[in-house]
């Protein structure tokens, strides 16, 4: 019933001149590169922060210090190996964490 139209013989010039002219970009290449950021957790705030609180998210830990929420989980995992923190429960990537007392 129906179907693609046919180009006109105009429109096939413009298109083929377009296709050959056209250039692809290389992702990577050209433009500014990124400058690395690298946030710290203020250890004192943090801890302090876990040992006045039953548990902790990390999304909790992350809104109260002020930092990003990958900063506030590298920072209870690096904890969790210390033995400074441990965790206790949640699921999915959003898990509890607790201090351990001494």
């Amino acid at each position: 019933m129906g179907g693609a139209k046919k180009p006109t013989a105009a429109n096939k010039d413009k298109s083929a001149g377009s296709k050959e002219t056209k250039k692809k970009k290389d992702k990577g290449e050209g433009g500014p590169k990124k400058a690395e950021i690298t946030v710290k957790v203020n250890e004192q705030q943090a801890l302090k922060i876990i040992q006045n609180s039953k548990v902790v998210t990390v999304q909790d830990l992350a809104r109260q210090t002020g930092v990003k929420i990958s900063a506030a989980n590298a920072f209870l995992k690096e904890s969790t190996n210390k033995g400074i923190v441990k965790r206790v429960g949640g699921y999915s990537g959003h898990h509890l964490y607790q201090a351990i007392s001494s």
